[in-house]
């Protein structure tokens, strides 16, 4: 979870086939609400799911092979209806 400290924004950039770009006053947190210390105000974040340094990035999406767009997405609307 990534939340604004200060209200002065937090931007997140995604890059094609690559990291989470992720600047401003923001707190990084595990699923238990435990603080990550990024020592940074901007940080490259996995989406790969590779990285030896989670949450960081540590350019192994790219021996990887990592392919994901960076364009907006927006997921498919959900059934009500149970399968």
């Amino acid at each position: 979870m990534i939340s604004d400290e200060d209200g002065q924004g937090v931007t997140v950039v995604v890059y094609e086939d690559g990291p989470l770009l992720v600047r401003g006053d923001f707190t990084l947190r595990t699923p238990d609400g435990e603080i990550i210390d990024p020592g940074r105000a901007t940080v490259a974040l996995c989406r790969c799911g590779k990285s030896a340094i989670k949450p960081f990035c540590d350019g192994t999406h790219k021996a990887a092979g990592f392919r994901a767009g960076a364009g907006r997405q927006t997921p498919a609307p959900r059934s009500s209806e149970p399968e």
